[in-house]
């Protein structure tokens, strides 16, 4: 057994020893330590070279090593071949050579030659050795006796040779083997340290290539160009990086179920078969669509592809094909891009990734395409739609845009959040789809929904799946129609405040493939479409209170009107009606004994004097109808009461108040709102037909006091709703009497709304026309209208 000796066992070496030794092992390890040098100089810093620096180098540095080579075997000559394993050839402008008398390049290792064998055997091969192969022709002619051949290999892979040729007849020494075996380890890691820079300077030129492509395509989008022109710059580009024949687009219909073709690019183009393919794997292209994977296909003629292969050209022959789907940030698919070429086995992995990086680029495009395009298409319909299709027209895009099943706009009502509309896929409480009333379809509360929590923390909320998500209000409907996720962004106020007034929520179901809460581009999509929402909710807002200042102003300019009438009305009755009880009391006085003894005639005198004091007391009371009304602190409960004693409602019917006395008061005419408060009572008894329960409710929220009047009658049609706030002079005769002073012209339902609005507030019918009416009144208050 050998026994390993420590260090200060070792014996030391001396300047004795260094004088000793064969000055050409010296030389030959001085020699080594500057080719190390070398390699380790370019090898760290060769990334920086220039492809032509680079060569240089390892040029300088074979040329070192076969120097070394003949300064270690004395009148011998050395030359260097470097090898491409890929496709077993010698690369014979590489070769490089040292002590040749009169050097020629005919020398190139032959097909079975000594080089040939030292490579496919991996071994070191001496010519005297080898009894079957003879010294290359050329090198005899130039007076070699001997050769030792040797492959440079790194890593298992030969890389080229080295051939040193003796010019005596001799073997080559040990140390000479020994010193040239060094200098192969050296020449196979300078070519291999070259081919690795050459291959990473390849790859930094085609990927600063890529990056400079990939940012045009950038610019392209940017600079908003049309979706076709951008789509075309994108496959020249595609073509160019990799040498394709021809690119096509195809984008995916409106039903996601067919691939049409959008742009094409290429040599030659003649008239290319542009048939729709549908989305399933009969086809390379619906495969990957159907599949959301890239393909690369080397050889089109090979199985199972030749069976699905449609070409776009009938008289040309394709080999190979690229293809890579068009996915949005959402999941969403929106094509295909694919490239063929003629050439066998054309696209790399390289190639696929670049592709799929411009693909990315083309969803871009295609996505704020979209986008500009709808939010163009809601700026011009803002100013022309009404309130209600300008939401739908929301909804609608919102589904299309995000590829969402449905969605909905909600806004705050008090402690509530009201959906004011709702795309076609989103289903109500009773199953139906249509939108048959502008009226709310459902009410969630704001403290115990997830609606209401976009709403009272002003955030974007997303949900991964609503049928366990325990923030949904109302999981058997995300059962019911298989809703898992969802993405919710608030509605804020234009004001100062940006304080939140409602939701937009889009949801999409458990079977599609897209993921609404993964996606910044669907929250900053569906913000967007929030902010029209909300343009579209204070213009109606603006609109309506425009014409309710217009219909003011009208309602003023015609009651002055009808009060100067009624002003001269009232003249001439004053003096007409008014001289007939002066008159009668002059009966009185001159024929008393008459009348003592004529009952009928007294009775008579009497009864028409009182007809037409009322009849004057009642023209007073009608005119101060017509006069200018001055609003001032009035309370809800007082009026109401007193509503109820002039209503003279029948002993059958109830009347039940709540949350009245609370109430602040509010700016309205004293007089005004009891009338107003009388024919909504008087008109509940007629339709309950003298029999039910009124009752009226009172709430804040807001600077706005609300009034609920509601009925347990039949109810009224939604399709009337407008209509009975219609004006009508005759009205509808009550068959009770009236009590004199209650002050009622007869016009019904338009005397109260208009009475509402010459007191700054407003009313509402709300009715399914099968289970009672609720009129809602709202006016301000007092502190709020100062």
């Amino acid at each position: 057994m050998m026994t390993v000796k420590s260090i200060s066992e070792m014996p030391t070496l001396t300047d004795a020893d260094l004088t000793n030794t064969d000055p050409r092992l010296l030389e030959a390890l001085a020699r080594l330590n500057q080719i190390g040098a070398a390699i380790n100089r370019f090898s760290v810093s060769g990334t920086f070279y220039s492809a032509h620096s680079a060569a240089e180098e390892v040029v300088a540095t074979l040329l070192l090593i076969v120097e070394s080579a003949i300064k270690v075997v004395p009148g011998a000559s050395a030359v260097i071949y470097t090898y491409d394993h890929a496709i077993h050839v010698f690369d014979v402008l590489s070769r490089v050579s040292a002590g040749e008398q009169n050097a020629s390049v005919h020398d190139a290792p032959r097909p079975d030659g000594i080089g040939t064998r030292a490579i496919s055997q991996h071994r070191r091969v001496l010519s005297y050795e080898e009894s079957d192969l003879t010294i290359h022709p050329v090198k005899v002619a130039a007076g070699a006796q001997a050769m030792a051949c040797f492959p440079l290999i790194v890593a298992n892979q030969p890389v080229g040779v080295l051939y040193v040729y003796l010019h005596e007849a001799r073997r080559f020494r040990q140390f000479e083997l020994l010193m040239l075996d060094n200098f192969v380890n050296q020449a196979a890691m300078a070519i291999y340290q070259a081919r690795r820079l050459a291959h990473i300077q390849r790859d930094l030129t085609r990927k600063e290539d890529e990056l400079n492509r990939l940012r045009r395509a950038g610019l392209l989008i940017s600079s908003r160009l049309g979706l076709d022109e951008t789509l075309e710059v994108i496959l020249q580009m595609a073509l160019e990086v990799t040498d394709a024949h021809y690119g096509i687009f195809r984008l995916v219909d409106e039903a996601g179920e067919n691939l049409m073709a959008r742009a094409v690019a290429g040599k030659d183009l003649g008239q290319p078969q542009l048939d729709v393919l549908p989305v399933d794997a009969n086809s390379i292209m619906g495969w990957v669509a159907a599949h959301r994977q890239p393909l690369c296909i080397h050889d089109l003629y090979a199985a199972p592809w030749t069976r699905i292969y449609h070409p776009l050209y009938a008289d040309m022959r394709m080999r190979s094909e690229l293809a890579v789907p068009l996915i949005g940030s959402s999941g969403r698919l929106e094509g295909v891009l694919n490239l063929e070429s003629p050439v066998v086995g054309a696209f790399s992995e390289q190639d696929s990734l670049l592709l799929q990086s411009l693909a990315t680029q083309a969803v871009i495009a295609i996505q704020e395409a979209r986008l500009l395009d709808a939010l163009l298409e809601v700026a011009q319909l803002l100013l022309t739609e009404p309130y209600q299709e300008m939401l739908n027209h929301l909804t609608e895009l919102a589904c299309n845009l995000l590829d969402a099943t449905a969605s909905a706009v909600w806004t705050l009502d008090s402690d509530q959040c009201l959906s004011q509309v709702a795309s076609t896929g989103y289903r109500r409480e009773n199953g139906s789809q249509e939108r048959k009333s502008s009226s709310p379809y459902d009410k969630l509360p704001v403290q115990e929904s997830l609606i209401g929590e976009v709403v009272r923390t002003g955030r974007p909320v997303t949900s991964e799946d609503l049928r366990a998500d325990m923030r949904f209000h109302r999981p058997e409907l995300a059962r019911e129609q298989n809703w898992a996720r969802a993405l919710i962004v608030p509605l804020r106020s234009t004001d100062d405040d940006r304080r939140p007034i409602g939701a937009f929520s889009v949801y999409s179901t458990a079977y599609e493939t897209r993921h609404l809460t993964e996606s910044e581009w669907d929250e900053k999509v569906l913000t967007c479409l929030a902010h029209y929402a909300v343009l579209a909710l204070h213009n109606a807002q603006h609109r309506q209170a425009l014409r309710a200042v217009q219909e003011r102003q009208a309602i003023a300019e015609t009651f002055a009107a009808v009060g100067d009438v009624a002003a001269n009305v009232l003249h001439h009755l004053n003096n007409k009606v008014g001289t007939i009880p002066v008159r009668i009391q002059g009966i009185q006085d001159k024929c008393g004994t008459t009348l003592l003894a004529d009952g009928y005639l007294a009775a008579n005198l009497a009864e028409i004097e009182r007809s037409a004091r009322e009849a004057m007391a009642a023209v007073r009371e009608n005119l101060s109808q017509l006069r200018p009304i001055h609003p001032a602190p009035v309370s809800v409960a007082t009026c109401v009461v007193t509503a109820i004693e002039a209503a003279a409602l029948s002993e059958a019917i109830s009347v039940r108040t709540e949350g009245l006395d609370d109430l602040p008061v509010v700016m309205a005419g004293q007089q005004s709102l009891t009338l107003v408060f009388t024919n909504l009572l008087d008109n509940a008894a007629h339709a309950m037909r003298g029999t039910g329960l009124i009752t009226i409710r009172g709430r804040t929220y807001g600077p706005w006091v609300e009034i609920a009047v509601s009925d347990d009658g039949p109810g009224i049609a939604p399709a009337l709703h407008e209509r009975i706030f219609e004006f009508n002079p005759s009205g509808r005769k009550s068959k009770r009497p009236e009590k004199a002073g209650t002050g009622k012209l007869g016009f019904g339902l338009w005397w109260v709304k208009t009475l509402m609005m010459r007191v700054g507030g407003s009313i509402a019918v709300e009715s399914d026309g099968h289970h009672g009416t609720t009129f809602r009144l709202k006016l301000l208050y007092a502190e709020a209208s100062s």
